[in-house]
């Protein structure tokens, strides 16, 4: 039996979703300066497996091949870089340009499904794909601004996180979600440690406390974006998540002091238009190849 869609339950949650997530933003962008990028992203995912003790019990009943135990850890791995790169990004470049290309996610997945899956490209969606890399183009403006570290940082890393849910992808399929979201906070944590005690200074006890608030908020976000999929459609909660890029505008503008950029708002538009299209073309489909914006974020 179908579970009747219930849009204003998914517009709501995912409201919550987006105002969960610019809340982590704010945070890594005020408390994460002072910590190295790969410390503080092992801090967050660290405090972060608090959250799974209330479903400890029955992870640890569920059996994992040793051929999916390598996939999670590839994920972990990928994911790690991704996580390592956002956090740094985000010291480096506005909040908005950061928000901007993190939406860049689902047309890599789109490119990924297609050329590692197997996933049909067709026309359509190709042109999608071209029209937010042209988004990307007028963000950056090479020739005409300076492309700085944190830009590169948030390319790769829209890259290495569609990489990570091409991972996911068929694991979903075999084990529960509670299982999957689970793994990747433990395979991520381990993987971000080396990297951390490389750059390793004492946190102290604020930076603990932010770090914390940062998986507390993540975790959030990332449960009410389960419970808004689970209530509507993505052709209807997708379009919300786009409130997150206002959102990022007037936090960089009245919180950073990081005046509004109309190429940046102009090419978030072009890219938010080529996603929007791509999740209404997968919701007349009635499958669900790329992921939302949020589904992947640190």
């Amino acid at each position: 039996m179908t579970t009747p869609s219930r849009p204003l339950q998914g517009i709501l949650w995912m409201i919550a979703t987006g105002l969960c997530f610019i809340a982590v933003t704010a945070i890594v962008k005020y408390a994460a300066q002072d910590l190295p990028a790969a410390e503080a992203a092992f801090l967050r995912y660290l405090l972060g497996l608090v959250f799974l003790l209330p479903v400890a019990r029955t992870l640890l009943s569920e059996r994992v091949s040793l051929g999916d135990l390598r996939l999670f850890g590839l994920r972990g791995l990928v994911h790690a870089l991704g996580v390592i790169l956002w956090f740094y990004a985000m010291t480096q470049i506005p909040i908005a340009e950061v928000t901007a290309m993190n939406y860049l996610n689902p047309v890599y997945v789109t490119l990924g499904a297609a050329i590692f899956l197997g996933e049909r490209l067709a026309i359509r969606r190709i042109v999608a794909v071209l029209v937010a890399l042209c988004g990307v183009v007028v963000i950056l403006r090479p020739g005409f601004r300076e492309i700085e570290t944190g830009h590169f940082a948030m390319l790769f890393t829209a890259i290495l996180f569609g990489a990570s849910y091409l991972c996911a992808k068929p694991l979903s399929g075999r084990y529960s979600a509670a299982m999957v979201v689970a793994m990747l906070s433990i395979t991520v944590t381990i993987g971000l440690a080396p990297f951390a005690f490389a750059v390793w200074v004492t946190p102290t006890p604020t930076d603990i406390a932010f770090m914390f608030a940062v998986a507390l908020f993540a975790t959030a976000g990332h449960y009410a974006m389960t419970r808004a999929f689970a209530a509507a459609p993505i052709s209807v909660t997708q379009p919300v998540t786009f409130l997150q890029m206002v959102w990022a505008v007037l936090l960089g503008w009245l919180v950073f002091s990081e005046p509004p950029d109309g190429f940046v708002i102009l090419g978030a538009g072009i890219i938010i238009a080529s996603v929007s299209f791509i999740a209404w073309r997968e919701s007349r489909l009635r499958r669900q190849v790329t992921p939302s914006s949020y589904a992947t974020k640190g």
